[in-house]
Order: C-alpha cells, then structure tokens, then sequence
C-alpha cells in the first residue's frame, strides 16, 4: 500500500491525460508535497495545514470580522468556519459579537496563541529551506519571481479562468 508522501509517479514523469500540461502536473506534485512536509512541522504545534495562514492573518489585523477573513483566506466560508471552530476549540482564537454591528462576528486571536507566533515562523523558515534545498540564492529568487508571476496571472483570471 503506497504512503501519503510516497509518489505515484516519480519526477519529471506524467500520466498520459498530463502530458498537455507538464508545468501544471509538476506544479500540482510540487504543492501536494509542499503541503505534506508543512503538514509534518505544523503538527508539532497543534495545527492542521491551512490554519498557519488564519492564525497569521490575525496576528497582522488583530480582531477582523469574520467575513472579511473568509475573503482574505479565499476559501469557502464553511471552510474557514470549520477552521475556526477547531482553532477556538483549541484555545487560539475568540469569536464574539462586533460591537458596531452585533450581527456580524469578530475574531481575534487570542494571547496565548500569541506565543505561537514565534514558532510558526520558525516552521515556515524550515519548510522554506527544505523546500529549496539545493537552490543558489539566485534561483530561489527567480523561483520566487517565477511563481509571484504565476499566482498574479492565475489571480486576475479569478475561478472563471480558461477552464
């Protein structure tokens, strides 16, 4: 039986259905295994992948509404609610109502999720140089260029792109 992180075809290698579209397989294999290996730290903190970029949402904003987070995260709202619950659960996030508007909810992260900060950065600091080992300085910020350029184009185009 094949493991989480164990490929199903190796680099370089595409599926017949993929082979239109090299840049786009690798670039799916890439983000699946990015997301392993992010998993694998975060979890040494209590976190799941995904709730990393919540929690430092909140602690750039501080209290947000929550519909505003749900469009900064570009995700579902279910999705960012049932993050939410968890991370509530879990003692790093408050929700309570807006003072200037009681139907809408605020959330904020809470003092002791604070602390976490600090190591959430240093996961992301080792995920950055697993990600990139074997990478000069040069290439990494023409990777960096590379992939800014990527995700502006795929942006712009919004969910309606050339499908």
């Amino acid at each position: 039986m094949r493991s989480e992180a164990e490929p199903i075809y190796t680099a370089g290698q595409a599926p017949a259905a993929a082979r239109g579209g090299p840049v786009s397989h690798s670039l799916s294999r890439v983000a699946r295994l990015h997301r392993i290996a992010a998993g694998r730290l975060l979890k040494q903190l209590g976190l799941y992948p995904g709730q990393e970029m919540v929690m430092m949402r909140l602690w750039e904003a501080g209290p947000i509404r929550q519909s505003e987070l749900i469009k900064a995260c570009a995700l579902d709202g279910s999705t960012v609610t049932k993050m939410l619950q968890r991370l509530e659960q879990s003692g790093h996030v408050r929700r309570c109502p807006d003072p200037a508007d009681r139907r809408a909810v605020l959330v904020e992260a809470t003092e002791d999720s604070c602390a976490m900060l600090t190591e959430v950065s240093r996961a992301w600091s080792a995920l950055e140089e697993h990600t990139l080992a074997g990478l000069d300085p040069d290439e990494r910020a023409e990777l960096a260029r590379l992939l800014t350029n990527v995700e502006e184009k795929l942006g712009s185009q919004g969910l309606q792109g050339p499908v």
